[in-house]
């Protein structure tokens, strides 16, 4: 970890603006724009509500950074070791009265299979769902702290296999924890696309056996380069839808216009980094940018507050917004971990 990373405090940065980012896009997911403007009033001055309630995506972000923790308290990340304790974090999720967030029905489903211990987890993913919540929660895989490149693209796509099994919700979750780690190390934005669109062509076909076992053979295709291929094809695409709208798209405009809804991964990789990238040095504005959308606004802007506390750090936020986050203590203390 470099000196800029533990200077700017990261990992606490990018925890606090995923869940200011998720708290300033739950009352407005589901409104189209004019709706969120005549509720909200004009949308670079959308604020905070008093009461910072989250949703499920700051939630299950919590649950898997600490079975993070736990696995890495054990020893040398390996995927038994990740599987195990992460598991019994989704599930404990699950059974959780505080579950009252619209969870999406993958991870619904997909937790009540992990239930049973007996169970293979391959056994519980859902194969042909490339819903958004596997990347929106993988950001802790990208800031946790001395991890190889093998192991932090290996527990990403790991984490999303537990619930989301479909290829392209596996890369988007890798570039996603990709594009964290990158930021919190000091890579200039300009650069961060291209950067992640070397990374999906370098694995496109490469399917990480040792982390996901026999996942594959759940799909219907002939080999599990194929399958993976599938998944980095998909986000190969956005990520060239992205980098022309970083270059023509009116900050005024829905920027789910220009790189979808984000609902399923791959968009909601590609809007949250828009928001971010349209926005560097206005960390807020990109949070309200990202909230005002007529899409998944909560999960947009949790990765744009990801992306832009991995970048910024700690400072990116007001302290009267940051104080006043649910589940402060928790998003600190695992920020104070990753940043020592």
């Amino acid at each position: 970890m470099t000196t800029t990373t533990v200077r700017k405090r990261a990992a606490t940065g990018s925890l606090i603006g995923l869940a200011l980012g998720d708290a300033l896009g739950f009352p407005t997911e589901f409104n189209d724009v004019p709706t969120i403007l005549a509720k909200c009033g004009p949308w670079r001055e959308m604020e905070l509500p008093e009461h910072a309630y989250v949703t499920d995506d700051t939630q299950m972000t919590l649950a898997l950074g600490r079975g993070l923790r736990t696995a890495m308290d054990r020893g040398v990340l390996a995927p038994m070791r990740l599987e195990r304790p992460v598991r019994e974090e989704f599930v404990d999720w699950y059974r959780s009265p505080e579950n009252n967030r619209a969870p999406g029905r993958t991870c619904l489903k997909a937790c009540n299979l992990l239930e049973k211990e007996e169970r293979a987890w391959q056994e519980a993913s859902q194969i042909d769902s490339k819903g958004c919540g596997a990347n929106m929660r993988v950001a802790p895989i990208g800031l946790a702290p001395g991890l190889g490149d093998e192991q932090r693209a290996g527990a990403a796509q790991l984490q999303s296999a537990l619930t989301h099994g479909h290829p392209t919700a596996l890369a988007a979750s890798d570039l996603t924890a990709r594009a964290v780690r990158l930021l919190a190390q000091g890579t200039e934005p300009t650069g961060l696309v291209g950067l992640l669109r070397s990374y999906a062509l370098d694995n496109r076909t490469r399917y990480h056996h040792t982390w996901l076992g026999d996942l594959w053979t759940r799909s219907h295709d002939p080999s599990p380069e194929h399958f993976i291929a599938r998944g980095w094809d998909e986000c190969l695409e956005i990520l060239g839808r992205l980098q022309d709208a970083v270059r023509t798209a009116s900050p005024e405009a829905d920027p789910c216009l220009a790189t979808g809804a984000g609902w399923i991964a791959e968009e909601a990789l590609a809007t949250g980094l828009l928001c971010f990238l349209l926005f560097v040095d206005e960390p807020v504005t990109a949070l309200r940018r990202a909230a005002c959308t007529s899409g998944d606004s909560d999960s947009i802007a949790c990765l744009t507050g990801a992306f832009a506390g991995a970048h910024l750090g700690a400072d990116a936020w007001p302290t009267a917004w940051a104080d006043r986050i649910e589940y402060r203590g928790d998003l600190l203390t695992l920020g104070a971990l990753w940043d020592a």
